[in-house]
């Protein structure tokens, strides 16, 4: 039977297929978070990886950003063989692990010509096939179609690239698909970043899980208008996961907290936190504020302290 995803263990989550994943997160009624890490960025505490980091502070799913799939490193994850880079880290972790793929849309109406992480080297963190191929091949429970600042990604690029995602992963494969802010668009910014019609193509397109920002992150994105969204994603019969991608997970806490209310009252079922709280990583102490908004200290507490022996 599955159980809530806040109250699993390691080795059932470890057990859990695609179908059980969704399950679980929707059983745990809005109290789930994921949080996002930079796999280039350098450890933020010595030589203790990043997601480490992020799963001891409560987060239930880990993200990683600006990870080359081709050439998978992350700071202070050693392994002899990169390929077992993500098989290592949810050992280590016990946590789902995602990777972001950007699905760049050359025609796409830039704000500006500056990259996240520069326009050389992003080869293997594009949504190809190939890459997803990859992705799958090295062990990731999910795969989140999404865009970096000024990569250029759209809606409609996020809606190709779930079909094309879902036909290279078939159909065991967790896929998230959205944006936290505007990566690069101008016409599809702020308060405009998506609508009603992109979001069922989302869903139709064959996502399980849409991304959206947090109430309070994106200019013109109040909670009525995310709840809004929410209900047109749930209504098409997938979830959601709101999103803080605007450096706000380097804020104080009471902003974390009020954000983390807000996204709940939307409705929403994940709750994302970004990796640029310092570069590379939330705050520690935000992910914690976090957790113990949208599920209070029991919960937050249990999930920091659980042996991976379990």
């Amino acid at each position: 039977m599955t159980k809530r995803l806040l109250d699993t263990t390691a080795r059932e989550v470890a057990s859990y297929g695609r179908e059980q994943i969704i399950a679980s997160i929707a059983a745990s009624e809005g109290r789930v978070l994921a949080a996002e890490v930079i796999s280039t960025a350098m450890a933020a505490v010595q030589d203790v990886s990043n997601p480490e980091v992020a799963a001891a502070m409560g987060a239930d799913l880990i993200v990683l950003n600006m990870l080359d799939v081709t050439q998978p490193s992350v700071d202070a994850i050693e392994t002899p063989d990169p390929a077992e880079v993500i098989r290592t880290i949810k050992k280590l972790t016990g946590r789902l692990i995602a990777v972001n793929l950007e699905p760049v849309d050359p025609d796409a109406d830039l704000m500006t010509e500056d990259h996240f992480g520069g326009p050389a080297g992003t080869s293997g963190r594009l949504a190809t096939i190939e890459n997803v191929a990859v992705a799958v091949a090295l062990g990731v429970d999910a795969i989140v179609l999404t865009g970096n600042p000024g990569m250029g990604v759209t809606n409609d690029s996020l809606a190709r690239a779930v079909v094309a995602t879902r036909a290279a992963a078939g159909p065991d494969l967790l896929i998230i698909a959205g944006r936290m802010h505007a990566a690069g668009s101008v016409s599809q910014a702020g308060s405009r970043i998506v609508d009603a019609e992109a979001l069922k193509a989302f869903v139709a397109a064959g996502a399980d899980i849409v991304m959206l920002p947090a109430p309070g992150t994106v200019p013109g994105c109040h909670e009525a208008l995310v709840r809004e969204w929410v209900e047109v994603v749930h209504s098409a019969g997938a979830l959601t996961m709101t999103a803080m991608g605007t450096s706000q997970e380097g804020a104080d806490e009471d902003t974390i907290r009020r954000i983390a209310l807000m996204a709940k009252m939307t409705g929403t079922d994940i709750h994302h936190l970004g990796d640029c709280g310092f570069f590379g990583i939330a705050l520690p102490e935000n992910i914690v504020a976090y957790s113990i908004a949208i599920r209070g200290r029991r919960h937050t507490y249990r999930r920091m302290s659980m042996s991976l022996l379990r």
